[in-house]
């Protein structure tokens, strides 16, 4: 597997490792219930926030099951946006991509332009064969997002996810390396 040369740059962002100098700006996202809605989790503890991004700074990428998880933000005004991570699936060839940004910076097309260039990652450099990325389906923010992707639907998994005292169905939108080089 390529090494991951960081950081990269997009027309308007910069996708880098977190740094300790990130932990306000993480912690202040990351410990809102509405940030925390469609996740598999609660919003985070102040503790669990600086256990995450001490582990998002020191990632690996070596095997199936590593992730990398990229610190989002302005290229011309520096300052936590949000997050952009890549996960290594079992089995030949497969990643799965996901999102999540602080309110403040949601709806500006941060989201589209740093996967946009995760996928690129994933498909040019790591030569992975599929990525995919799993949602509530709920998320219709997110579910918009893979549409303007390029991802397509590709299944709905009614009430699989049970989590937070109640029963949740599951989208997932798919783009295989053929899809992502026809989109060239």
């Amino acid at each position: 597997m390529p090494l991951i040369e960081l950081p990269i740059r997009t027309p308007r962002l910069v996708l880098r490792r977190f740094e300790a100098t990130d932990l306000e700006r993480f912690h202040a996202y990351q410990s809102l219930p509405e940030t925390a809605r469609f996740l598999l989790r609660q919003e985070l503890t102040l503790t669990q926030s600086m256990e995450a991004l001490g582990r998002y700074a020191n990632f690996t990428f070596e095997q199936e099951g590593d992730w990398v998880c990229l610190a989002i933000e302005r290229a011309d005004s520096p300052g936590l946006l949000g997050e952009v991570v890549l996960k290594w699936l079992p089995g030949t060839g497969q990643a799965e991509i996901g999102w999540i940004l602080a309110p403040e910076s949601r709806g500006q097309g941060y989201a589209a332009e740093a996967a946009e260039a995760v996928l690129r990652l994933g498909f040019e450099t790591l030569m992975f064969h599929r990525i995919d990325a799993k949602l509530d389906a709920l998320n219709t923010s997110s579910s918009g997002l893979c549409e303007r992707l390029g991802m397509r639907r590709e299944a709905e998994l009614v009430d699989n996810w049970h989590y937070k005292g109640q029963w949740s169905t599951e989208v997932i939108y798919a783009m295989l390396d053929s899809e992502w080089r026809a989109r060239k």
